[in-house]
């Protein structure tokens, strides 16, 4: 071990890789030691570090991220006076063994949630109108899991009517290594959208072929990692992205949203209906917006009637043949509109609220199953790819 002039040793080299493999890539959420993004580690006798790093492509939208997540590490290591953080951009060779490592050696276009013996759970969540706070349930449920200890990811998949970024607060860029991308984060969940591949309000005018493209992109493409639980919001009705997640993800359970009201309830029952077809099964149906809880009184003011996700797990347990529970019912609340126009999801940000408690104890069954199944708690690039 070197010393200055003034008898202060220099730190090891290996106490500073070894602070170096605690800093995890704020995407892939590994170590930046596993994943080669060290180039070069300096180290002088006056205890000046000079740390380069390199980066998946040269836009990176955490570079700042990672220096300073890097310097902080090091600069905590016995005997560094300073450090210095130089970014480089790996090569191509360098970006297609990350991609390959990451994949498993698995192929590419291979949708990992369809594999033998996949240990994630995938809940797509469905509803037979619009309107009735499909989106609202799955960005909720899919932030209370992950809060509950979960590693959780959620697929945009209502394309025409992408809205989960805004309501997760998911405002970040996914970025592209070779033909894998890698999806933001927000509130400890991972999710991809189409929006986040459109400029600014742009609506989406695809057909068919295209929109099973874009879902077999978000399943395959994107670097996911090892997920408990994966949601899928998907478009109302029975459409064409029914259908491909049938297609593409047969192991998905279907998880119905219905308003108490009649009439939402019947076009729900023939939206979760189209498991007989398939051959998915279906874990529940959740009630949104099922009363109104009178700020003067404890009356509840039934304000689209009551009974309707009863009426739906029956009608689906007939149809079936096999039983389909009610998981929950959510009262109105506007803290949980504000919420979504807010991207802070009512479980997080008033988690103890009528509304929040009743999709917390959704996501504890849902997340139960997924302990009970694992035994603990557990590319996109531009426009005209697809």
């Amino acid at each position: 071990m070197a010393t200055d002039t003034y008898g202060t040793a220099a730190p090891a080299e290996d106490a500073v890789r070894a602070a170096l493999a605690t800093v995890n890539d704020p995407e892939i959420h590994r170590p930046i030691t596993d994943l080669g993004m060290v180039k070069s580690v300096e180290i002088g006798a006056d205890g000046a570090v000079a740390v380069t790093v390199y980066l998946t492509v040269s836009g990176c939208p955490m570079r700042d991220t990672i220096t300073r997540n890097v310097t902080d590490a090091v600069a905590a290591v016995a005997g560094v006076t300073r450090v210095d953080v130089t970014l480089d951009v790996m090569g191509d060779e360098q970006r297609r063994e990350l991609a390959a490592s990451l994949r498993g050696g698995t192929a590419e276009r291979e949708v990992p949630f369809a594999r033998p013996g996949s240990l994630t759970r995938v809940y797509a969540v469905a509803s037979g109108k619009g309107g009735v706070g499909k989106s609202s349930v799955t960005v909720n449920l899919a932030a209370a899991m992950a809060a509950d200890g979960l590693k959780v990811g959620v697929v945009d998949a209502d394309i025409y009517g992408h809205s989960v970024p805004r309501m997760l607060g998911a405002d970040g860029t996914p970025t592209q290594v070779e033909n894998m991308i890698m999806p933001p984060s927000a509130h400890g969940v991972k999710v991809i959208s189409i929006g986040m591949f459109t400029p600014g309000n742009t609506p989406v005018v695809w057909r068919g072929p295209m929109l099973h493209r874009a879902l077999q992109q978000f399943l395959a493409d994107v670097f996911w990692g090892d997920l408990d639980v994966l949601l899928l919001d998907l478009p109302p009705g029975t459409g064409d992205i029914a259908i491909s997640v049938a297609q593409l993800v047969p192991n998905a359970e279907i998880l119905v949203v219905t308003t108490p009201q009649q009439a939402a309830a019947e076009v729900a029952e023939r939206a979760g209906s189209i498991a007989v077809q398939t051959h998915q099964k279906i874990v529940g149906v959740v009630e949104n917006m099922s009363g109104l809880p009178c700020p003067h009184c404890d009356e509840m003011i039934d304000v689209f009637g009551t009974g309707g996700g009863r009426l739906v797990a029956e009608g689906l347990t007939r149809t079936t043949g096999a039983e389909v529970p009610v998981l929950g019912a959510i009262p109105i609340d506007v803290r949980l509109r504000e919420g979504g126009d807010s991207g802070k999801p009512i479980v997080l940000s008033d988690p103890d609220s009528p509304a929040a408690t009743a999709l917390r104890g959704i996501a504890d069954k849902l997340g139960g199953r997924q302990r009970g199944l694992s035994g603990m708690s557990l590319g996109i690039t531009p426009r005209n790819k697809f």
